[in-house]
């Protein structure tokens, strides 16, 4: 079969289509996201429509993380481009990677505008993704994107559609829990390990563990909770108690307040779904070992209702965000709520509110502030980019701990999920660090009906 225009076979056409470049075209989503993404494309060809540069624009003014990429983003731009235009095919930096442009001209034959009956900025991209398919039907051309409901678009218009996939975790199913479970352990082995309070690697036939690894033990009659000690290299015995009064339920709970309050860890990540106690218990071990830290931040990002802006909520800054911080008001007066209001305890929790010992705030107020001597507590950590958790990690200095808790099946932003956000890749990439332990609580505590809830519906 021949092509009469060209004179080629169309099997070797299809072939000469599969070798030549891809031009991938990026979607204002996935460069907030991330502003070095026109980066990671090998040495394909990067579009960029005029549209997306105009919507930038209007985010790079602010303070949070999505403003920031939006000026990393076009100061990039700036340093590449130098005095020639961008409208025309430019190399990027490094001889593997392909060349990028700005496309100006969004008048395609097929008109998404008219399509789909609204003049938006995305259906504007996608006209700009049509336009550079009739321009070069030799090339396959791809609209990158976070937004889930523009890739269904995309792909209606018959143009082919990808998730922003660098990073992004391949099988979250296998998402490192923090713990496992050995069974048939011979019970001279448990009895051994309440004696000395340890046992080896290999009395247990454990190869390799993750640093701070947590181990369920069982035999025939008895049982026992452990972890791995990266520095002693081998199993440590974990002891169940009580942390400002708050007694651990269940052995995932138990292995959360040992990691806690392990001085040698820095980093901690709690994960599990809503009652599991991911915040009590961080805020509980956090409060008993005030006396180690200058202070205690407990912070959350906010996420606004319709993704609006908390300009747009009535009151002052107080009134704007006190919905948004009760959840950790609650966790903290249920601690408080352990003593009675003439104890002692009750009172210097009062006080360390009042002094600012203990600081509960929106995580957009800590961003830029000194992180040194302080025990820090992220809560909705799944709500957070990977380049925010480094971010707040970055910060850290002298004699800091931080704590992620977060469920990363209940995110409320639109362009993260299960994958890509921070929590599971910050799970993902550092269990393997001396420094950090995970534990993933499985079992909700907060009430019968709860977990009715969460099992069934």
């Amino acid at each position: 079969m021949h092509n009469k225009k060209s004179g080629i076979p169309f099997m070797e056409r299809k072939s000469i289509k599969n070798n030549l470049k891809k031009i991938f075209v990026l979607d204002t989503s996935v460069i907030l996201y991330n502003h070095n993404a026109i980066n990671e494309f090998d040495d394909n060809d990067v579009a960029i429509p005029i549209t997306v540069l105009e919507e930038l624009d209007n985010f790079k003014k602010g303070n949070d993380t999505k403003n920031f990429e939006a000026r990393e983003f076009i100061r990039f731009l700036d340093s590449i481009s130098g005095s020639q235009s961008i409208t025309n095919w430019r190399r990027l930096n490094g001889p593997t990677k392909g060349k990028f442009r700005v496309v100006m001209n969004e008048q395609s034959k097929k008109d998404s505008r008219g399509v789909f009956g609204e003049d938006k900025p995305d259906h504007r991209i996608l006209n700009a993704a049509l336009k550079l398919k009739e321009d070069h039907p030799e090339r396959k051309v791809i609209l990158v994107t976070k937004d889930i409901n523009l890739r269904l678009k995309a792909k209606s218009l018959n143009i082919q559609s990808e998730d922003f996939e660098t990073g992004k975790i391949k099988d979250i199913t296998s998402l490192y829990t923090g713990k496992s479970v050995l069974t048939g352990i011979d019970n001279s082995i448990i009895d051994n390990l309440y004696a000395q309070g340890f046992c080896s690697l290999q009395e247990l036939n454990i190869e390799k563990p993750c640093p701070n690894q947590y181990f369920i033990l069982k035999g025939d009659r008895t049982s026992a909770l452990g972890y791995y000690n990266p520095v002693t290299n081998r199993i440590e015995r974990v002891e169940k108690r009580a942390v400002s009064r708050i007694m651990p339920r269940n052995a995932e709970q138990v292995f959360a307040l040992h990691a806690i309050l392990n001085p040698e860890v820095r980093l901690v990540t709690l994960q599990g779904v809503a009652g599991t106690g991911k915040t009590l218990l961080a805020l509980a071990g956090a409060w008993e070992q005030r006396r180690s830290f200058k202070q205690i931040y407990l912070a959350r990002p906010i996420v606004p209702l319709s993704n609006k802006d908390i300009g747009y909520l009535p009151g002052d800054i107080t009134s704007k965000i006190n919905p948004y911080m009760e959840p950790l008001w609650d966790n903290l007066k249920f601690i408080q709520n352990q003593f009675g209001e003439q104890d002692k305890e009750y009172k210097r929790i009062s006080d360390a509110v009042e002094n600012e010992k203990l600081m509960i705030t929106p995580l957009a107020y800590i961003r830029g502030r000194s992180i040194s001597n302080v025990i820090f507590i992220v809560d909705e950590a799944q709500n957070l980019t990977p380049h925010e958790v480094k971010t707040i990690i970055t910060r850290a200095g002298e004699n800091t701990k931080i704590i992620f808790t977060g469920d990363i099946y209940q995110i409320d932003t639109p362009y993260l999920d299960s994958q890509s956000n921070g929590l599971s890749v910050l799970i993902d990439r550092l269990k393997q660090s001396n420094i950090y332990a995970h534990i993933r609580l499985e079992k909700g505590e907060r009430s019968e009906l709860a977990n009715l809830a969460n099992d069934l519906l």
